[in-house]
């Protein structure tokens, strides 16, 4: 009999795996692709001949969150904030050696860019909010006091402001990027007083809103055309008729119009048209506690060439509650007549002195 032996082979395979004791590491080094976006972070891919893993460690964070564990040929990312590293990478063979290598990692932020500002003003109260490319965060200043300590914005966020006068105001946004750069952008806000009877045209702290409806009405802040009379007020309020009957302006009222302060609306009116006399203004009130929420009054014009006064007393109305407000007042003019016809399209007439009585 014989016997074959057949040592460490096995169908032509060498089963000798003591070189891999002797594989060493050559030429490692490291690949980072650092964000530009400001999120910090960085894609770490390790390079080494003859390793089979690599532990990267990034040089921040703690416990798990340190380091990981990368397979050649792969990579792994790490958020940093704005700074000097050192990253430590180790390399290791299938038999387990090791060889570690340190890199310097410099992040720095940029400064973020195209600010938008958006500032919505309610009477004294000012609410803000901003975006920008890049930014991590904001800082507000409003810009009334001296010396001001700014309020803190997050993104998609808003702040509020209230300010203690009316006035114009420089409201300053400081766009953070998260690490030292920033950027800003100031805007100039106008604040108002609160709109509301009494309405005179004078007051450059009010923004006397008219706003129209109907085809051509128009309505302006004008000069005086006569400063005579029962009114030598230097601005008034220009009506111009557009072509509809139903044409004519309106007014939301920051301070709504309260009957139990007063039932009677007082009207400086100056017809410039002799034909114009007995055509009448109406005075309307809307968004109250009546039926429709509206409540019409109309007035007939009885002079040309003098400013007078019109009252509309809206306690003849029996269905307005003795404690009732309205939020918007509303102008029409002759409202039976369409298109030109005298009190029609273009009819031109002066209002002002609006005062709420008893």
């Amino acid at each position: 009999m014989m016997a074959a032996v057949i040592g460490c082979t096995k169908d032509g395979i060498d089963q000798d795996l003591s070189f891999l004791n002797s594989t060493t590491v050559s030429n490692p080094g490291k690949v980072f692709d650092i964000s530009n976006d400001n999120s910090g972070n960085v894609k770490i891919t390790p390079t080494a001949e003859g390793a089979s893993s690599f532990v990267v460690n990034f040089g921040h964070g703690t416990g798990a969150g340190a380091s990981a564990v990368v397979t050649p040929g792969s990579s792994v990312t790490h958020a940093y904030p704005e700074g000097s590293y050192n990253v430590a990478i180790v390399s290791r063979t299938q038999s387990g050696k090791e060889s570690t290598a340190t890199y310097p990692l410099q992040v720095t932020y940029r400064a973020p860019e195209n600010i938008i500002i958006t500032t919505t003003p309610q009477v004294h109260l000012l609410k803000v909010k901003a975006t920008a490319n890049y930014a991590a965060s904001y800082q507000v200043y409003f810009g009334d006091v001296p010396n001001e300590t700014p309020t803190s914005l997050a993104t998609g966020a808003e702040v509020s402001h209230t300010y203690a006068a009316a006035g114009t105001y420089n409201v300053k946004v400081v766009a953070l990027s998260g690490g030292a750069a920033k950027s800003e952008k100031t805007t100039s806000v106008r604040i108002y007083d609160a709109f509301g009877v009494p309405i005179i045209f004078d007051n450059p702290n009010v923004n006397d809103f008219f706003g129209t409806f109907g085809s051509n009405q128009g309505f302006a802040q004008v000069t005086n055309p006569d400063p005579s009379g029962i009114n030598v007020s230097a601005k008034v309020g220009k009506f111009i008729r557009g072509t509809e009957s139903w044409a004519g302006t309106y007014s939301p009222l920051d301070n709504p119009i309260d009957m139990s302060v007063g039932k009677k609306i007082h009207v400086y009116l100056y017809n410039p048209d002799p034909a114009l006399v007995g055509t009448k203004l109406n005075v309307e009130l809307e968004n109250g506690p009546i039926a429709n929420g509206i409540a019409v009054l109309k007035v007939p014009v009885t002079t040309s060439g003098a400013w007078e006064e019109l009252v509309f007393d809206f306690g003849s109305i029996p269905a307005i509650p003795a404690n009732a407000k309205f939020k918007q007042l509303v102008l029409r003019f002759n409202d039976g007549v369409n298109g030109s016809a005298p009190g029609g399209q273009g009819t031109v007439v002066y209002v002002d002195n609006f005062v709420l009585t008893n």
